[in-house]
């Protein structure tokens, strides 16, 4: 294995860098200028390297299904997703939910202190959950694999709100009770407020959460399949064991 540093936005080194390659796999996060200026940059460097495939940086809930301006993140994958569909190279999105990760982070989930479980709209409603390490294992997998579809699908959990409250009901051995925040709709009026309220250019201000629990909780972007098993030597961890290891 060997380590190349280039400036995405020099040409030539972008290109040495990516010489040699059967796959690009991209892992930035950013606004426009890292998500459509840095990432074309990449892409137009695998294409001219002669790299027949790429993988964009999405690693995220289903945002092909979703409105325009729902969600700000996941429009500048989308606007990438134009770019990518028209250069020559094979190109395969991996599509994975929410990272679990995040339920002990900073996804207003799991009040732990409070013993509750928030959700909006419907406790029942599925979404979808994987772990940053399946993300990547599974991703280093398909980088490998030269038949990839333009889309694949995977979560190692799919699990509502009520099952989340009585996962960890279990675990804790101390019941945790579920928490309405209201219904969608305002929700949606929250998010419009914040964003009028909280300028600027962060990548994650707070609406910008809320703006991704709106989208799961809507079930709009839910996966109707998942190609967990086109690799089985994959171990997925489901919420629970990420739950427990995490406690």
């Amino acid at each position: 294995m060997s380590i190349a540093k280039a400036d995405y936005f020099n040409g030539p080194e972008m290109i040495r860098a990516c010489t040699g390659g059967t796959c690009v796999v991209s892992a930035l996060s950013g606004l426009e200028d890292v998500l459509l200026d840095a990432q074309s940059q990449l892409l137009d460097a695998a294409v001219k390297a002669g790299v027949p495939r790429f993988i964009p940086s999405d690693y995220a809930i289903d945002f092909t299904k979703l409105p325009e301006g729902s969600n700000r993140n996941l429009d500048i994958r989308r606007k990438f997703h134009m770019r990518l569909e028209n250069a020559r190279i094979s190109a395969t999105s991996i599509l994975s939910g929410m990272f679990t990760d995040l339920l002990t982070g900073p996804a207003p989930v799991i009040l732990f202190k409070r013993k509750r479980v928030m959700y909006w709209e419907n406790p029942d409603q599925l979404l979808d959950f994987t772990t940053i390490d399946n993300v990547a294992e599974f991703t280093a997998a398909a980088a490998m694999d030269p038949s990839t579809p333009r889309f694949l699908y995977i979560a190692g959990d799919q699990i509502s709100a009520r099952g989340i409250a009585d996962v960890m009901t279990k675990l804790k051995g101390e019941e945790f009770r579920l928490l309405r925040a209201g219904g969608l709709g305002r929700l949606g009026a929250m998010i419009r407020i914040m964003r009028f309220l909280i300028r600027g250019h962060d990548l994650y201000p707070p609406w910008q959460g809320m703006q991704y629990l709106h989208n799961m909780f809507s079930g709009v972007p839910k996966l109707v399949r998942v190609d967990n098993d086109r690799y089985p030597a994959i171990k997925w961890v489901t919420v629970r064991q990420y739950l427990r290891e995490a406690a």
